[in-house]
């Protein structure tokens, strides 16, 4: 093992041949990151000012905004950086961290969307128990649960990896990767990758699982009620399939990315997919969540005018 080492610094060549273009790149992502910002914090501060909000189903909706934020300021302003330097390297502290913020943000994403889903499973299958099964005590212990995995899972997987001898310092990423470092290692990998494997399965096939069992169980009341049930149950549940849809497509296409060698796929196309599950789900959560529930709707609405008002000469 000559060339093992212990590298200082990560090197991200998917900045390549994108030089002349990074100053559109930066405003893009500084905009990007703008609306995240603002779109999430004004549900937040809407659902925790609104008392008559203050329900688990948007407690649940609050926690997934800022979760959120949480992993996009993992992204943002490391790739706004990196877009305006001319290096494009990353300290090995800094790297670890930043996988660890990212994949807590995309587990987070996976359990929290899995206790919504056994909410309205609750509210539409038991709606006369509702209120006895969904109380203060167990949602605060379902969420505590929910972010309290992936910090677990997270830390094993950094504790595997960190111990890694490595043959090289290049990530085919504009970010650290958990598996892009992996695969730098000079050793086997055979432990990272029965983690890994349990992660995976644990964090997203499991929950995947039991997200598409909540909603044949809530298909089946539905075919039995009445239209007016219907509609309403469609009405809250339709912003949760929407989200774990769109979530889903953008978590297998980047678990897919991973399984590709550097050089093997487009560099544009690996560009977007990988940032995929990181960007586009703090940008349409709030827009699904805000346009599909009437209340979420109409206290942005009451209060755009109140600050329209407050502004007005």
């Amino acid at each position: 093992m000559e060339n093992e080492t212990v590298p200082s610094y990560f090197y991200f060549t998917l900045f390549k041949g994108y030089e002349n273009v990074r100053i559109l790149y930066f405003l893009l992502t500084i905009a990007a990151y703008f609306v995240i910002i603002l779109f999430n914090v004004s549900i937040i501060l809407v659902i925790f000012k609104d008392k008559s909000l203050h329900e688990p189903m948007y407690l649940l909706m609050s926690c997934l905004f800022v979760n959120s934020l949480y992993g996009s300021s993992a992204l943002f302003p490391r790739l706004s950086a990196d877009l305006l330097s001319t290096t494009h390297t990353i300290s090995r502290p800094a790297c670890f961290t930043q996988i660890f913020v990212i994949y807590t943000y995309a587990i987070s994403e996976y359990t929290v969307l899995t206790v919504m889903a056994y909410d309205r499973y609750v509210a539409i299958c038991e709606p006369l128990q509702y209120h006895n099964i969904m109380t203060q005590r167990r949602i605060s212990v379902l969420i505590f649960s929910a972010f309290s995995w992936s910090i677990f899972c997270m830390s094993l997987v950094i504790y595997f990896s960190i111990r890694l001898p490595l043959c090289g310092n290049q990530i085919h990423r504009l970010y650290c990767s958990n598996w892009s470092v992996v695969r730098l290692s000079c050793v086997s990998t055979l432990s990272n990758n029965i983690l890994g494997f349990f992660v995976t399965v644990t964090t997203v096939f499991l929950p995947a699982a039991f997200i598409l069992f909540t909603y044949m169980r809530i298909l089946l009341v539905c075919r039995k009620s009445t239209a007016e049930f219907r509609g309403k149950a469609l009405q809250t549940c339709l912003p949760h399939i929407i989200n774990f849809v769109t979530y889903s497509i953008a978590t297998f296409s980047d678990i897919a990315l991973s399984r590709f060698e550097p050089g093997q796929i487009i560099n544009a196309i690996a560009l977007i997919i990988s940032l995929e599950f990181i960007v586009i789900p703090p940008l349409l959560n709030p827009l699904i969540y805000g346009l599909n529930l009437p209340d979420i709707r109409r206290k942005i609405l009451s209060m755009m005018i109140s600050i329209k008002v407050g502004l007005s000469p």
